[in-house]
């Protein structure tokens, strides 16, 4: 592993690409690691962009991950890889949700949501497909596509041998324990 590992967790306000963030954040101080974590909400509220900047190595001064940086990037909806593309490092893997979320222009007919957009991807970087809305769906709970995608992301980390069940307990809502840690599991078998 590098001294620094940078990975940039991209998608729509409202699909728990925060919350994501923060449960492998604290994987990670657990791990042992210096963790520095940036996030960005832009009008996340009104369904637009958030991005969140993880760096974690042996020391690590800042959070904040340049264009051609990133080790990873995690895009919990496919446009999100697009637009973030850029932030990617020669070399670097992208894990994304085969998930479409039309953006306000797109739904009043002004543009056409763009087809190929995982084709495009895989032919320049190593992407890993997951269709992490389906699985939590599958599971119950809609919601917990974003702990399908950590899974997914702990699977290419090679982090899977850790303690993710004490991990997500401690950081989702009451009474939800159980069913986050079930998707992380099918996030990391399914990867």
């Amino acid at each position: 592993m590098k001294d620094v590992t940078g990975i940039l967790l991209v998608g729509v306000g409202g699909q728990g690409t925060i919350l994501a963030s923060k449960i492998l954040s604290d994987g990670l101080l657990e791990k042992g690691f210096d963790v520095k974590m940036s996030e960005i909400h832009g009008m996340s509220q009104r369904g637009g962009s958030v991005s969140t900047q993880i760096r974690f190595g042996k020391k690590v001064y800042s959070p904040i991950i340049g264009k051609g940086e990133a080790d990873i990037i995690v895009a919990f909806e496919k446009m999100e890889a697009l637009r973030w593309f850029e932030y990617l490092r020669p070399g670097g893997r992208m894990v994304i949700n085969d998930f479409e979320i039309p953006s306000v222009p797109i739904l009043m007919g002004a543009l056409k949501y763009p087809e190929g957009v995982l084709a495009e991807l895989s032919a320049k970087a190593e992407t890993s497909v997951c269709r992490a809305s389906e699985i939590a769906a599958e599971l119950g709970n809609a919601k917990a596509m974003n702990v399908v995608l950590l899974g997914a992301l702990v699977s290419a980390l090679g982090m899977e041998g850790m303690d993710w069940k004490s991990i997500i307990s401690r950081n989702v809502k009451k009474g939800f324990e159980d069913m986050n840690v079930k998707a992380f599991g099918e996030g990391v078998k399914r990867a």
